[in-house]
């Protein structure tokens, strides 16, 4: 009996090992199995099975299977930038971009309808293009009117299509080939018709041809999209990556890549509507796609709900990034100086001015003229060299003689303060205030009015304004003729 019994048990061991490992053994796919998985996954050529130019050979579907739609089972690669719809690395975007990155502005770049797969990192790495490749219009575009989107004939020489005649357009034999391989949403019923692809133009100025020249590379403006799948709009340029070039401290170094805003910014017409007003030459900002804002990090410019508060700051510290889009008498419907708003400066500033006029923190000149809106009142004050004789009392704005005029020059004379807020100067003296001292040619007392050296760079400061030079020189003076 105790022998039958261990006989059974023994009976039963054997038979849970073998259905264990039977168990196991069905659980996992054949090795054979996995290769044609992977490639298929990739939605592109395997590069086991020959270049990318290399005749496929048709796929043959099983007995009973559904008609092929030319879709490979599992090409989900090339329908966003990184696998699985992952967010793009910092690294990857434009340069100038944030991280996080809201993207580029939707006005200047519209809203775009992608309706192809396309899987860029596998073209570089793989299959061998460049961006030469496939957008060689972009080597001599001039303008953003230009289409710069491959045609359908680029890609026959590899996917053994035929795009010569748009309207029959014969699919490859592979399925890398067939109409729904790259166009989304395809079927073999829709015949010739894919979906469209919406791509708008740019609100904006831009020459690829003359950056080409200049050896600037697509990564510089568009991050490395060779590392991406799918490219989407969120690769087109920022704005603080073209301050790189653009804004450039040193004139040698920036060369012609000029800074003012309608280099790259359309300028308006008669026909726009423009906060500026019609027929400005200022800046566009009004486009279908929306109105065109400064962003936060220009200068904490960004058009808040609370510009109505912040905006003298930005407008004090720099009124021509204003003038870019809006014309004086923009601000003068507010700042016409017959209702003055009581809150741009305190109700005790006309004691304090002074002191922020020297200091030069913010500019005066953004709303006031010195000749027309600060002379006359400093002249009623005494406080100008030029107002009535007997109100005159200059002394106790300047300090004593021996600091503001009297030689050597040293820290508070004038010289050194005119170079340094020369505004402060006009505000209250005009031109001939200056010549009475610093002319030349038997005018005024005979200091000369030009530092050492200055015959080395008189040509530049009489092409941009030859006005102050005939104060002293009369038009025909020799002494001009090596400055002309």
């Amino acid at each position: 009996m105790t022998a039958r019994r261990h006989l059974f048990s023994f009976w039963l061991l054997l038979a849970s090992v073998l259905c264990a490992a039977t168990l196991a053994v069905a659980g996992d796919p054949p090795k054979d199995t996995a290769a044609p998985a992977a490639a298929a996954d990739t939605g592109l050529v395997s590069p086991a099975s020959g270049p990318p130019s290399a005749k496929v050979a048709p796929a043959t579907p099983p007995a009973g299977a559904a008609p092929h739609t030319g879709t490979a089972a599992g090409t989900t690669r090339g329908l966003a930038p990184m696998p699985n719809d992952a967010q793009v690395p910092g690294k990857l975007l434009p340069p100038g971009s944030f991280d996080p990155d809201p993207g580029p502005s939707d006005v200047v770049f519209p809203l775009q309808r992608v309706t192809i797969r396309f899987n860029h990192k596998f073209h570089v790495t793989e299959a061998g293009a460049t961006c030469k490749t496939c957008h060689s219009a972009a080597y001599t575009s001039q303008s953003v009117q230009d289409s710069l989107i491959p045609a359908g004939a680029v890609c026959d020489s590899c996917h053994l299509t035929d795009h010569s005649n748009p309207q029959k357009v014969e699919a490859g034999d592979g399925d890398e080939g067939k109409c729904a391989f790259c166009h989304l949403g395809y079927k073999d019923s829709d015949g010739n018709a894919v979906a469209r692809l919406v791509m708008p133009r740019a609100n904006m100025v831009f020459n690829h041809k003359k950056h080409v020249d200049r050896n600037i590379n697509c990564q510089q403006c568009h991050g490395a999209v060779q590392e991406l799948e799918l490219a989407t709009r969120d690769q087109l340029p920022r704005m603080r990556g073209c301050f790189r070039c653009h804004q450039m401290t040193d004139a040698a170094a920036r060369g012609t890549a000029k800074s003012d805003c309608t280099t790259c910014h359309v300028k308006a017409t008669a026909s726009d509507a423009t906060p500026s007003g019609a027929g400005s030459g200022r800046m566009k900002t009004l486009f279908a796609s929306g109105a065109m804002l400064p962003p936060r990090w220009m200068q904490n410019a960004a058009h808040t709900p609370d510009w109505i508060e912040r905006h003298k700051f930005v407008a004090g510290v720099d009124s021509q990034l204003c003038s870019n889009c809006h014309r004086e008498d923009f601000c003068v419907e507010c700042h016409d100086g017959r209702v003055r708003p009581r809150r741009i400066h305190p109700n005790d500033y006309i004691s304090m001015h002074p002191i922020d006029a020297r200091q030069a923190a913010t500019k005066c000149t953004s709303c006031h003229r010195e000749q027309s809106f600060c002379l006359g009142c400093h002249q009623r004050l005494g406080i100008s060299m030029s107002g009535p004789p007997g109100a005159r009392d200059s002394g106790r704005f300047h300090p004593p003689k021996s600091i503001w005029s009297d030689a050597p020059r040293k820290p508070g004379h004038h010289g050194i303060e005119a170079e340094r807020n020369l505004n402060a100067c006009v505000s209250c003296h005009v031109e001939r205030d200056c010549v009475v001292c610093h002319g030349g040619q038997g005018v005024g007392g005979g200091f000369n009015p030009h530092r050492a050296g200055f015959a080395g760079g008189c040509q530049t400061q009489m092409r941009r304004n030859p006005r102050p030079c005939f104060v002293c020189h009369a038009p025909s003076d020799g002494v001009l003729a090596q400055c002309r």
